[in-house]
């Protein structure tokens, strides 16, 4: 089966370079999952018929195809409605967990807002909390975190990939540290499953957030990753049922664990040949808006995921870009954030200032997007781009 877009752009609907946001479901995901829905309907729960054996056979074999993309154990993986989900269970779970050991948590101002909002809640509650400054490029220096862990830090928390401008940290030194603290480190992966490969047998990390619906799978179900050797510890945030070895209750979705399952099993099998084209797309993505003048690329420029273009466009508000580019579908942030007329926190760290932040705009491209859309796009950008300029130029 090919791998069609589920929508094409064109004939009236814009360009969609919002893949940090959402990414359309792969048909070939969809049909894995129909069966699910109507047919093989079962409780996976359910251990006295063939019905549930069946579904619990699909559970986990979407569990050993999770596992399998990140290079961990299948019992490692714990099921969740999505790495926000995700996100407050590791640090919630861990900080409840270690209370007698401490109450210091350590993450980064970068992080996406289902850390952050939870650090910040756990703080309410009692636990000390140190945010991180990055250095402009966007990475995290390495001994200003080794700076901030204490005798009684429990976790540290730090994004793999920046859902905003794509820059890598280095989770692999970072998680080194960790050990040699006896610190826990927490990773969010959800802007990082299939960009990059990831190895968690090697890696020293001890729990990671994942999602299905950045990487063409479903929205509503994500996962997190759970060492077992070292073991991690937590105190579950959902209760009723002793479900996923009584971290996380609730019937599972049968369809939408499968449909996990089947994009990340795609991600792992087409992730060389995919990234290799994006690297391909960004290139040319980029040259075309630097052709421009006057912008700024945000982020480190090696050390970033290619599928995302972070750019500040001098002289120009990005809400007024957005709505002058009606031919395309972006953001200037978080899709989680867009109705904050607050400029980008993300940005802001970076050492932006809020005019700056304010005109910039992320382009992010997927499996589905064509060299003849970035073409376009690249257009319509240096059309708005000068339209707008010259509306706010002097007379």
């Amino acid at each position: 089966m090919s791998a069609a877009a589920p929508r094409a752009s064109g004939a009236g609907e814009p360009i969609y370079l919002d893949y940090a946001a959402t990414t359309p479901v792969d048909r070939r995901v969809v049909a894995c999952m129909l069966p699910w829905l109507a047919e093989d309907f079962g409780n996976p729960a359910s251990g006295s018929h063939a019905f549930g054996w069946r579904a619990q056979e699909a559970v986990e074999h979407a569990r050993a195809q999770v596992a399998a993309l990140i290079g961990a154990e299948p019992a490692e993986i714990v099921w969740t409605s999505g790495a926000t989900e995700s996100d407050n269970l590791a640090l919630k779970g861990a900080l409840l967990h270690e209370a007698a050991r401490g109450r210091h948590l350590v993450t980064v101002a970068t992080e996406h807002k289902a850390v952050l909002d939870v650090a910040h809640e756990l703080r309410r509650q009692g636990c000390e909390l140190t945010l991180l400054d990055v250095c402009p490029d966007g990475l995290l220096d390495l001994e200003r975190f080794r700076d901030a862990l204490r005798p009684d830090t429990v976790l540290a928390s730090v994004m793999l990939v920046n859902n905003e401008t794509g820059v890598v940290q280095d989770v692999e030194a970072l998680g080194a540290i960790c050990r040699e603290r006896g610190v826990l480190l927490h990773v969010d992966a959800a802007q990082a499953s299939g960009k990059l490969a990831i190895d968690l047998r090697r890696w020293p990390v001890d729990l990671m957030s994942l999602t299905a619906h950045k990487s063409y799978g479903p929205k509503g179900i994500g996962a997190l990753y759970v060492r077992r050797k070292p073991r991690v510890r937590l105190a579950a945030q959902m209760h009723g049922g002793g479900h996923e070895r009584g971290l996380r209750s609730g019937t599972l979705p049968t369809h939408q664990c499968v449909g996990m399952g089947a994009a990340f099993a795609l991600a792992a099998a087409e992730m060389d040949a995919e990234c290799a084209r994006m690297r391909t797309l960004q290139q040319r993505l980029l040259q075309g808006i630097e052709g421009i003048g006057g912008v700024r690329l945000n982020g480190h420029p090696r050390r970033r995921v290619p599928h995302n273009v972070n750019v500040s466009f001098e002289g120009i508000e990005g809400p007024l870009l957005l709505e002058s580019l009606t031919g395309v579908a972006a953001s200037s942030g978080s899709a989680c954030s867009s109705a904050s007329l607050e400029p980008s926190h993300v940005l802001r760290a970076l050492g932006l200032d809020d005019a700056q932040a304010h005109a910039s705009l992320r382009l992010t491209m997927g499996r589905f997007t064509t060299a003849r859309e970035v073409d376009d796009t690249v257009q319509c950008l240096q059309a708005s781009v000068a339209r707008l300029r010259g509306r706010q130029s002097p007379i």
